[in-house]
């Protein structure tokens, strides 16, 4: 396949517009369970974290704190200018830290460290010198690939920058969404254009490797001149390495702040796919390349690399290039994933704390996987992020007659051959181009949750 071409095929688009997971997982985390709890979890891990136990593992950690509320924003988020709850929070870290060492019984190599939030630059200087101390006093960091955090900039400094460079910060994702100020109105975020372009201007200064722009399309009062010029801007004048562009996923029912989000002024779902298709087009004259479903990246980019050398790898903070170790989570509602089982911490702070100040590791849910989970999910990578699949490979691999254990999910795949999405071959099939843009739709034919239950109302559309 030629990745450096993308197809934006309308007429498909339109007619597959579903809803589906994004599967950063598989299974998905709404499929957790209370009843794989903390004793579970800590079965699993003394598994995998014997004496012998000497690979590089990847930490997240997750800091809630924003001083202002997004009203599009599903994240976990707590919002306060009270810096003495981020004081104690950051203690019970240090606490929840302590536990994993005891756990480990020794310092881990990591290879990848990346803080989401909420706005993890919310955090200030003395405090990301905090945790970094935490994190080197239990974990080896000097061979580190990456350390990424997700910045607001409308609160991040130059000093800011050169603190986070200096304690080896490597790449920063900004929260931008949309640079027209009715719309940074509408959705409460005010951000003028000078404090992303200081701070990336200061990224660049500092050398950081990459730097990444996220994007909302379907926010309330867009319209398709209004996004053009924000394109404009992101291209021409901003070029970050990275950018995702999201759709806006209305779903007050879930997320308690769009409420105040006036449905009347969201765009119409034909003015949606018009501003998409000029994004895409705008991209694709730029020179950056389709990563998959809403990610592009420049082609220097290791995201972009990684597309071409069939090594892309997907966890919970997208496509990435480390997707394949270990992943220790901390701070509240952080989610990892130890061997083969998934897990979640408490979700809001006084549980958090609780179960902290009883000497335990804050783990709510979780789940074991199935080895027919373990199975479906290599293929849904596969299908997500090299975008084909050999069924011989997985028959080989998994000892199992593919035709036979798949029978249902094989006898969909015609009609998805037909619309275009994918092309069948002798030993399996490949994505089409222009099915990159709906690959949760063929992911999701491999999803046993989703066949035994249809109801898919909890996710957000495909486009």
């Amino acid at each position: 396949m030629n990745f450096r071409q993308i197809e934006f095929d309308r007429e498909l688009i339109e007619r597959c517009q579903t809803n589906a997971p994004r599967y950063t997982s598989y299974p998905t985390a709404d499929r957790f369970s209370l009843d794989f709890g903390v004793n579970q979890q800590l079965s699993q891990m003394k598994q995998v974290f014997t004496p012998e136990f000497n690979q590089a593992v990847s930490l997240y950690i997750h800091i809630p704190f924003c001083n202002t509320l997004c009203l599009y924003c599903g994240c976990n988020k707590i919002i306060t200018n009270n810096r003495a709850k981020i004081t104690e929070y950051l203690e019970y870290l240090a606490k929840e830290f302590a536990l994993y060492h005891q756990l480990i019984g020794k310092k881990l190599p990591v290879i990848q460290l990346h803080f989401g939030g909420g706005s993890p630059s919310w955090l200030s200087i003395s405090e990301v010198q905090q945790v970094m101390n935490l994190v080197r006093e239990y974990f080896i960091l000097e061979n580190a690939e990456e350390i990424a955090m997700e910045l607001d900039p409308r609160h991040v400094t130059d000093e800011f920058m050169s603190a986070l460079y200096q304690e080896g910060f490597n790449r920063v994702s900004l929260g931008v969404q949309d640079f027209d100020p009715v719309v940074q109105k509408a959705v409460n975020r005010i951000q003028p254009l000078a404090d992303t372009q200081r701070v990336l201007d200061q990224a660049a200064k500092l050398g950081f490797k990459s730097t990444s722009i996220d994007l909302i399309y379907g926010l309330p009062l867009q319209t398709l001149a209004s996004y053009r010029q924000t394109m404009d801007i992101v291209i021409n004048q901003l070029k970050p390495a990275r950018i995702a562009l999201f759709n806006y996923a209305h779903l007050p029912h879930i997320f308690m702040p769009q409420t105040r989000i006036n449905e009347a002024d969201l765009p119409s779902a034909n003015e949606k796919l018009n501003i998409l298709q000029m994004c895409v087009e705008r991209l694709a004259e730029a020179g950056y390349v389709l990563i998959g479903m809403d990610h592009f990246a420049r082609p220097d980019d290791e995201l972009a690399i990684a597309l071409s050398e069939q090594t892309l790898q997907r966890n919970f903070q997208g496509y990435s290039t480390f997707a394949d170790t270990n992943m220790l989570a901390f701070g509240v509602s952080s989610i990892g994933f130890v061997g083969n089982s998934y897990y979640q911490s408490a979700k809001d702070l006084d549980s958090y704390y609780n179960f902290l100040n009883a000497d335990q590791l804050p783990i709510l849910r979780g789940l074991l996987l199935s080895p027919d989970d373990v199975l479906r999910r290599e293929i849904i990578q596969q299908i997500m992020c090299q975008f084909e699949l050999n069924y011989a490979a997985v028959a080989e691999k998994y000892q199992l007659d593919f035709a036979n254990y798949f029978a249902a999910e094989l006898a969909e795949l015609p009609e998805l051959a037909k619309i275009g999405l994918i092309t069948l071959t002798p030993s399996g099939f490949q994505v089409s181009n222009k099915g990159r843009f709906l690959i949760r739709n063929v992911a999701k034919v491999f999803d046993r949750y989703l066949r035994a239950n249809q109801d898919n109302r909890r996710y957000s559309k495909v486009i």
